[in-house]
């Protein structure tokens, strides 16, 4: 089993195993359905319309992908490798998807058939396709580092981040990451010459680059610009402003450097939270004293006061309608007798201290109760 296990690589880029026959030498290349990040789950598989069976959703490297007519007339399902119609030449890649699913991938990305030329699936792949597929894959890496020192030679401010070959070998696509335009005219003719191919250069983003990369995050999850998330949106400060958050950039960056994409996710609910607690502009008029706002619980509205400002200590907590109820009596001129109240719990912390210890999770030794040498002195002279 181990060495059976150890003969199949795992060629997550794509979504695939390869296994190499040591007879042959014949690449048996096998669909992993697993290993996407664009998979779509066919929650209409088994139901037939036939006006979707002759589009098939097609997987490439990453995550390019398209949709494809199969004007082969072969039979063609889930996992098989299609040989498609490319801007020049061939390619090759993947089935993903059948079926009536295709359809609904189809409106979703605004693809009509009727008014846009679908391109072609020609054949299924033949054991020679295949093998000049790996071949031009087993180019990549070298032709990125390749094409680092180029891109460097010239004194251009880019960066190599992927490169893809297509299926036939003939073309490969350059991803590079730039702040600013760049003219790589003398770049591209300086890869022609030096792989011998046709070459396009893509420009992508850093968020874009993390998601090529791969990896997991301080949550501890896969990153999601790995995972599932295809457009960016822009992202500033005032999102970690309006859920109170410290604006460290060390905490707030990711893998990227940029800012985290999880910084957006629930700020519709703290402005909606926002919504519904009042605004203190002024100190809280009390018989004892002014109360100051030092903290706020957006999402449990709750609203911390203090009668030092700026301080901490012997903090006091009011939930949002009182501290509404108790501004409206301050434009009457009416003072609250006292801010201090014993049944309103004031609020907990807990100390983290030991929680970096490595034996906190071992299990607590009973201790053995050692018998004085006094008892046992006794125990022999009473014998």
């Amino acid at each position: 089993m181990d060495n059976e296990n150890e003969s199949i690589q795992y060629d997550c880029f794509r979504g695939c195993t390869v296994e190499i026959d040591e007879k042959t030498g014949a690449a048996e290349v096998n669909y992993r359905p697993g290993c996407c990040k664009l998979e779509v789950y066919d929650y209409l598989k088994g139901i037939s319309q036939e006006q979707f069976n002759s589009y098939f959703e097609v997987r490439f490297k990453n995550t390019r992908k398209g949709i494809y007519f199969n004007a082969s007339g072969q039979s063609i399902k889930t996992g098989d490798l299609v040989v498609v119609e490319a801007q020049n030449g061939h390619d090759l890649g993947i089935v993903t998807l059948e079926g009536p699913i295709v359809g609904r991938q189809m409106k979703c990305r605004g693809v009509d058939p009727e008014t846009q030329e679908l391109r072609k699936i020609y054949r299924k792949a033949r054991p020679f396709d295949i093998q000049r597929w790996q071949e031009a894959i087993a180019r990549e890496q070298e032709t990125m580092i390749r094409a680092r020192v180029l891109a460097n030679n010239l004194g251009l401010e880019m960066k190599i981040g992927d490169v893809e070959f297509q299926g036939d070998g003939t073309k490969a696509i350059f991803y590079y990451i730039a702040d600013g335009r760049v003219d790589f005219r003398q770049l591209i003719k300086d890869f022609a010459e030096e792989f011998h191919i046709r070459v396009e250069m893509k420009q992508i983003g850093a968020r874009q680059e993390a998601g090529l990369i791969g990896g997991l995050g301080v949550c501890g999850r896969e990153l999601c610009c790995a995972n599932y998330i295809t457009e960016f949106k822009s992202i500033s400060t005032s999102a970690a402003r309006v859920q109170d958050l410290s604006l460290n950039p060390q905490k707030l960056a990711g893998q990227c450097g940029k800012l985290k994409c999880c910084l957006n996710y629930e700020v519709a609910a703290y402005m909606d939270a926002q919504s519904r607690i009042p605004k203190v502009v002024e100190p809280l008029e009390f018989e004892d004293g002014l109360a100051y706002l030092v903290k706020t619980d957006i999402l449990a509205q709750t609203l911390y006061f203090s009668y030092e400002k700026g301080s901490l200590t012997n903090v006091y907590p009011l939930s949002a309608d009182e501290v509404r109820d108790i501004q409206e009596m301050n434009r009457r001129g009416e003072r609250p007798e006292t801010l201090k109240n014993d049944d309103i719990p004031t609020p907990e912390f807990i100390t983290a201290v030991g929680d970096d210890s490595i034996s906190r999770f071992d299990p607590e030794r009973k201790k053995r109760r050692r018998k004085s040498g006094r008892g046992r002195n006794r125990k022999n002279q009473s014998k």
